[in-house]
């Protein structure tokens, strides 16, 4: 007994096999993630560091040329990009694809650390953030007000908005734009504008008001005191808390004259950036820029930030709006819709050809549950290996369409001949499935050499080609394995002896008409195999251009002589005209009407007329 005589004759384990592929296919593709691109696992790991006070040239040689050397000597980076502005030394090491991001940020660390002590007394320590996956957020939400300044919509979004969306399910960070000087995004601080010519007046420095800033603005921690029965906490007030008092502190004593900082500077409480802005249609604004964690479903997320959107739109404050300038999840979710649509325009097309070469319901409807079959069954080896629902593997399903289908065809074609031979349905698919076995095999694993190269070519195309390549290795295993257990069964208990009469013998009729119309023309072409090639040759486009240059070239003037004599007088004008005929004018002389040119007719010496012909 052959393998396929197995599922012939016993159905139910043909039906609990496929459906069991069926119903984990089914679960697969709801557990995976929706994404529009293949998930590419690249790290970016920057490195901020501050030094106050100082120019970009001073940054630039003792800050960011000491990092990059450090950093460069880590392993896994492809490229690194680094600026130097006021204040601020920023390194970027964007590292290999695929790269172990944890790795990446240990190693980072640990070569900034060599050369820690190195850099000039006052700099800050290093900042080093890691942002693994998209480096563009899937939304922004826009929050602005003509009433309120920057700094209070910053401060609304910074305590009630961040928190709300961050806790987001899928959500790995909400970044406030424009950025401040820490992830507060750019609030409320104190300024102190100093004077330069009132500083120098005073014979003092910006080190002195820095100074002095630290010596009386600090948190204190005190204690408590404790008695036998009460306890009580002591509280200093040891920090400034508003403007009049900045403005109050004492800078330097000088005899008996106190300097407070409001003599030497403007001191108002300011923002912390001013050198970046956002605009919503003109209106500074403040944006939130919503980043999924890695992995997370694009579309989920999506519809969880603006349900927390319209939650924050009904307890906004007096004056500040809101708005979606930009959410990538909708454009994800368009060209998902329009890859489902034509995914079912495929199957549609793929069924209506199928019925119109076999013409029989019951012959169609093999293949019509081999395709999806295959389809969601490739599903269970797509969430095993951690593929995701994107463009490429929808892609890779539209064109898996066209291949897994002739599996279950070429199955319902050989049964059918053998019962139209004068076989029972049983008989006809136990020898059919036989004689296909072999065959089907062979396609499945042919298609897989094909298309599994493809997923293994490296750097990014291979990343995002991956998916595309194995998703059609995986569906036309799938579909081997419905053609040599399903469609067999299938066949034996639907298929049956075709009436005389009926759809699928007139379309024979015409498809055999339109093959004796093919084999005649072609047995005449095998006959006359020169005239083929020579015609061929004639008749080409290339060949027909180059013949008409070397005859223009090479062709005399033509000549036309008639056989009637002129009467005296002088010769007519002859005008060219599109009709090609030919007529006699009223002076008796003859006209050849020829596009182009006008010319006069001239008398041979025998008296009859001559035309020349460019």
């Amino acid at each position: 007994m052959r393998f396929t005589d197995l599922f012939i004759r016993r159905p139910v384990l043909a039906t609990a096999l496929n459906l069991i592929i069926l119903l984990l296919g089914l679960r697969a593709w709801m557990a995976m993630t929706v994404e529009q691109y293949p998930q590419v696992s690249s790290t970016l790991v920057s490195v901020t560091t501050a030094y106050p006070g100082a120019d970009p040239s001073t940054v630039q040689g003792f800050v960011t040329a000491r990092l990059e050397q450090a950093i460069a000597a880590a392993p896994g980076i492809d490229y690194m990009t680094a600026s130097s502005a006021q204040s601020l030394s920023s390194i970027t090491a964007y590292m290999k694809l695929n790269y172990d991001p944890n790795a990446a940020v240990a190693q980072i660390m640990a070569k900034v650390q060599q050369v820690q002590n190195q850099l000039p007394p006052g700099t800050q320590a290093p900042v080093i953030n890691e942002t693994v996956g998209d480096q563009t957020a899937l939304m922004y939400l826009a929050f602005y007000s003509k009433t309120l300044s920057q700094q209070q919509v910053n401060d609304y979004v910074l305590r009630v908005v961040q928190p709300k969306i961050q806790g987001v399910a899928g959500v790995g960070q909400a970044q406030i734009v424009p950025a401040g000087t820490g992830p507060s995004g750019n609030s409320y601080v104190m300024r102190a504008w100093l004077d330069p010519a009132r500083l120098a007046a005073l014979n003092l420095t910006p080190a002195d008001v820095e100074r002095a800033l630290v010596a009386n603005n600090f948190i204190s921690t005190v204690g408590r005191t404790k008695s036998g029965d009460i306890a009580r906490t002591i509280t200093a007030q040891t920090s400034l808390d508003d403007a009049q008092a900045f403005r109050d502190l004492v800078v330097k004593r000088s005899g008996g004259t106190l300097i407070r900082l409001g003599d030497i500077a403007k001191v108002e409480l300011g923002a912390q950036n001013y050198n970046q802005a956002v605009y919503y249609n003109g209106t500074p604004g403040v944006f939130v820029g919503v980043f999924p964690t890695p992995g997370a479903n694009a579309l989920t997320v999506g519809e969880g930030v603006h349900r927390a959107f319209a939650q924050l739109g009904a307890t906004l404050p007096p004056g500040i709006k809101e708005v979606i300038p930009y959410d990538a999840s909708e454009y994800i979710h368009r060209s998902i819709d329009e890859v489902m649509f034509t995914i079912g325009v495929t199957l549609a097309v793929v069924v209506l050809v199928i019925f119109m070469f076999l013409g029989s319901l019951r012959s169609l409807l093999i293949p019509a549950v081999a395709i999806p079959l295959s389809i969601v069954g490739a599903g269970m080896f797509m969430v095993a290996v951690g593929y995701s629902i994107n463009l490429l593997t929808l892609l890779a399903v539209v064109l898996a369409i066209g291949l897994v289908v002739d599996d279950a065809i070429i199955v319902v074609e050989n049964v059918h001949r053998h019962i139209e031979d004068g076989r029972t349905p049983r008989e006809a698919a136990i020898e059919g499935a036989r004689e296909l076995a072999a065959p089907i095999i062979v396609m499945a694993t042919t298609l897989a050499a094909v298309f599994a190269p493809i997923g293994l070519t490296g750097g990014l195309t291979g990343s995002l080609f991956s998916e595309f390549a194995f998703t059609l290795v995986f569906t036309v295993a799938i579909s081997a394995v419905v053609a040599l257990t399903l469609s067999p069964m299938l066949s034996s208990r639907v298929l049956q002896h075709t009436p005389p009469r009926c759809l699928a013998h007139a379309l024979e009729a015409g498809y055999v008409r339109l093959r004796n119309v093919y084999d005649r023309s072609l047995a005449s072409v095998l006959r006359h195999r020169a005239a083929v090639l020579v015609s061929r040759r004639v008749c080409s486009p290339r060949y027909r251009s180059c013949s008409s240059a070397r005859r223009a070239s090479s062709r005399p003037p033509r000549t036309r002589v008639s056989s009637w004599s002129r009467p005296p007088g002088p010769p007519p004008r002859r005008c060219t005209t599109s009709t090609g005929t030919r007529r006699k004018s009223a002076a008796s002389s003859t006209v050849f009407r020829r596009p182009s040119r006008c010319f006069r007719s001239t008398a041979s010496p025998s008296g009859a007329e001559a035309e020349t012909t460019p």
